[in-house]
């Protein structure tokens, strides 16, 4: 079975990988680039399974595939980015699974990259090299950055993949270690594709999701995952004229009741797309950076509400 049989629209990507394993000349590292929700992970996830198969006989992949499903590989690190509490590190899902709420993303730390260089040289258990992932790798400030290269100047039987937007925002001797691996932005017939046989076929009647998404299903996805966080009436509110000064202060008090930061600065980007593609005024869309300039300088919430919606009274 192809292990890249459900990544779309990625085909030279995975041609490369694909050559790579069938022609034993695995690199080091590689640099999995390209926008979030197009198939980056998927892809590092497949081509992880592919080179911890290597050489092994059929009947042993089907347990290869099980472990791999459930993270449970002794020979494959997935490393993401994580919040520190308190001495403790945490995902962004564990973070939110523990009610942790932070204005700044998380980050690849240097005690992520430390327990990472460990790992590589512990003994290899059941494949024949290891495989580490990391995830969001322009998250690295410069000392864990220092640290993952000289890792990379000699990484033993293994094969890392770093994933990121774009190059020219990780280090440029760790880009130069790196074969360098571009995803593309898929087109609206690919990105439709998906939405429908993932069943997020509702998403196609929202010209703003699709905007927001460009070209990324996972994009799409998590901004409706999102919205559907918004009170309806909430919602529909915002999308309607604010007729007075009284509406515009009630709803910035609703606001910063009902929601928290992180989804109010997400609510800047929903109306951002949402206005333009009703009206296409710019003077609104320079409202909605201000907005979200202000929230991230920690002004008070409401206040910044409130000059926000008084903006848009009629």
């Amino acid at each position: 079975m192809d292990a890249f049989q459900d990544i779309l629209g990625q085909d030279k990507a995975v041609e490369l990988l694909q050559q790579a394993v069938k022609l034993d000349r695995i690199a080091p590292a590689y640099l999995f680039c390209g926008s979030s929700g197009i198939g980056r992970s998927m892809a590092a996830k497949s081509f992880a399974r592919l080179l911890l198969s290597m050489g092994l006989t059929p009947e042993k992949l089907p347990k290869v595939a099980r472990k791999l499903a459930t993270g449970n590989h002794p020979d494959l690190l997935w490393v993401e980015p994580t919040y520190l509490s308190k001495g403790e590190l945490y995902t962004a899902k564990q973070a939110t699974e523990q009610g942790l709420q932070y204005k700044t993303p998380p980050k690849i730390r240097i005690e992520q990259i430390r327990n990472l260089t460990q790992f590589l040289h512990r003994p290899i258990l059941e494949a024949k090299r290891k495989v580490v992932v990391i995830e969001d790798s322009q998250t690295m400030a410069e000392a864990p950055a220092n640290a993952l290269l000289k890792t990379l100047e000699e990484p033993g039987k293994a094969t890392l993949i770093l994933i990121a937007p774009d190059a020219d925002l990780l280090l440029s001797t760790l880009v130069s270690r790196c074969q360098r691996i571009q995803f593309y932005s898929l087109s609206e017939a690919n990105l439709k594709t998906i939405l429908v046989n993932q069943g997020y076929q509702a998403i196609l009647e929202y010209s703003e999701l699709m905007a927001i998404a460009q070209g990324s299903p996972g994009k799409a996805i998590a901004a409706w995952n999102q919205l559907q966080t918004i009170p309806n009436q909430l919602l529909y509110q915002l999308k309607q004229s604010i007729k007075t000064p009284l509406q515009a202060m009630q709803l910035a008090q609703t606001i910063t009741d009902e929601l928290d930061p992180s989804t109010q600065l997400w609510l800047i980007d929903y109306l951002q797309y949402y206005y333009w593609q009703q009206n296409q005024r710019s003077n609104l869309m320079h409202q909605w950076e201000k907005t979200r300039r202000y929230l991230l300088s920690y002004v008070q919430p409401r206040l910044v509400w409130e000059c926000a919606l008084l903006s848009l009274v009629d």
